[in-house]
């Protein structure tokens, strides 16, 4: 997909081309845990993070959420308790893409917590999470998503992947994050039609 709008909606469009990507985060409230998962290799490898990946062509990025949760950690949470959290670009130095990730959370789920070839989930106190084994951007946003305060941001690295060189963050709500999910839906499934 080329020629998109940045998150926030307002500017030109961007020649990147998008790659449209879910993050889900498991949350326990009345022990205020979360669950992250070790990255076990490919982009982010030796990082904990929530769960998530690419959006296969026909599901929606809750549903694509939802799928990567199960695959990565074993847990299944239900469409209905899927919450919608934020949106994120992220633009690195050197690169011609960007990285759209819808953020979702789940204060319920069932199944089986186990590692994975791709994860290894453990849950992690809010007081002790892992903030600097964790992508540096994550706490920025990660109190709005822990909160239940919708958001958008962007973020731009450079190319060693560590250091942030711009960023923005902002309260938004639930409804402008679904209609830009549904925004890219329709944009991913326009482009394998005709591809």
């Amino acid at each position: 997909m080329e020629g998109v709008q940045p998150v926030n909606g307002s500017g030109p469009a961007c020649p990147l081309r998008v790659k449209l990507l879910t993050l889900m985060f498991v949350c326990d409230r009345d022990h205020e845990q979360v669950l992250l998962g070790m990255k076990k290799r490919g982009f982010g490898k030796g990082k904990w993070n929530g769960f998530g990946g690419k959006v296969e062509p026909g599901e929606s990025v809750a549903q694509a959420a939802v799928r990567e949760l199960q695959e990565e950690s074993g847990a299944l949470v239900e469409m209905a308790d899927v919450q919608t959290a934020g949106l994120l670009d992220f633009t690195f130095d050197e690169s011609n893409e960007i990285m759209r990730v819808f953020v979702f959370r789940a204060d319920n789920y069932t199944g089986e917590i186990a590692e994975t070839d791709e994860m290894r989930p453990q849950w992690w106190s809010l007081s002790e999470c892992p903030f600097d084994n964790m992508w540096p951007d994550d706490r920025y946003w990660f109190p709005y998503m822990w909160g239940r305060r919708p958001f958008v941001g962007s973020f731009h690295f450079k190319a060693d992947e560590k250091t942030i060189v711009t960023h923005t963050i902002e309260a938004t709500t639930v409804e402008h994050i679904d209609t830009r999910a549904r925004e890219e839906a329709d944009r991913k499934r326009a482009a394998t039609a005709n591809s």
